[in-house]
């Protein structure tokens, strides 16, 4: 019974909460419906206060307040997750308040958004590159900002995962071997493109193995008048490899490749 009771009695404050929200919403009062949204925007309650601030915001557009509605409009959006709502209307906010009191938030926010909105390194990275050129533009135009050690932060991580994507693609031809074409040679170029475009990311010593690597498998299965260079080229690659890294964790693995190459060429 007492159970009973207790859900009669959120039923009864559901209703009469969602009661005061239509008349709310039917309501003619501006500045009713600016002080409701801000409350429920405080309350956590994101997606009534997006909605009542989208409703006042024409009727304060040009106004003092007009400022203030879409930076809430914003920041309801992004309570409710919607990063790509929240990111057009901190576009929105950009554009029309460029020397505005939010606009360093603004322009940070836009980046952070599609950072946020950045899938897995498998999917298109369209959002990705949209992330990086926003932060980019904050740094650059807010480098003082106390956001900006944290944007430099998230360029790590995006840049990190573009990074991966190659290393992803480079794994991929290396596997595939000589089906159909010389894939080392595609496994190479990859993992080389990867390392001058992002030179400090996360996977340098992967890529240089997957070079070295794929240097090698060519020369093993080459034709017999281009085997003795590209076992050398293999090992002027071992030691770009070990110049970098002496105590790596693909030490041995690369060690292995030095000496079966060792054994060929002799001088």
């Amino acid at each position: 019974m007492k159970k009973i009771s207790f859900l009669l009695i959120l039923s009864v404050v559901f209703l009469s909460a969602c009661g005061e929200y239509q008349k709310l919403l039917k309501s003619t009062d501006p500045e009713l419906k600016y002080t409701k949204a801000i409350e429920y925007f405080e309350k956590g309650d994101f997606m009534r206060a997006s909605t009542l601030f989208d409703e006042i915001a024409i009727y304060y557009k040009g106004t003092e307040r007009s400022e203030e509605v879409l930076n809430y409009i914003a920041k309801s959006y992004m309570g409710q997750k919607d990063y790509f709502s929240a990111s057009e209307y901190y576009k929105t906010y950009v554009k029309t308040y460029p020397k505005g009191k939010y606009i360093t938030e603004a322009k940070y926010m836009i980046g952070y958004c599609y950072f946020l909105d950045s899938p897995d390194a498998r999917l298109d990275q369209t959002s990705t590159f949209d992330a990086i050129k926003a932060l980019q533009e904050f740094v650059d135009v807010f480098p003082e900002s106390e956001r900006a050690l944290d944007a430099y932060k998230l360029l790590d991580e995006l840049n990190n995962k573009l990074a991966y994507k190659y290393l992803l693609n480079s794994r991929l031809y290396y596997n595939l071997g000589n089906y159909l074409w010389n894939n080392y040679e595609s496994a190479s170029i990859t993992a080389q493109n990867a390392l001058k475009r992002f030179p400090g990311n996360a996977y340098r010593e992967e890529f240089s193995m997957i070079i070295l690597e794929s240097k090698y498998q060519q020369a093993l299965q080459s034709v017999e008048e281009k085997k003795i260079e590209r076992y050398r080229n293999t090992i002027d690659e071992y030691y770009n490899f070990i110049n970098e890294f002496p105590e790596g964790k693909m030490k041995k693995q690369a060690d292995r490749i030095f000496n079966e190459c060792k054994k060929i060429v002799k001088d």
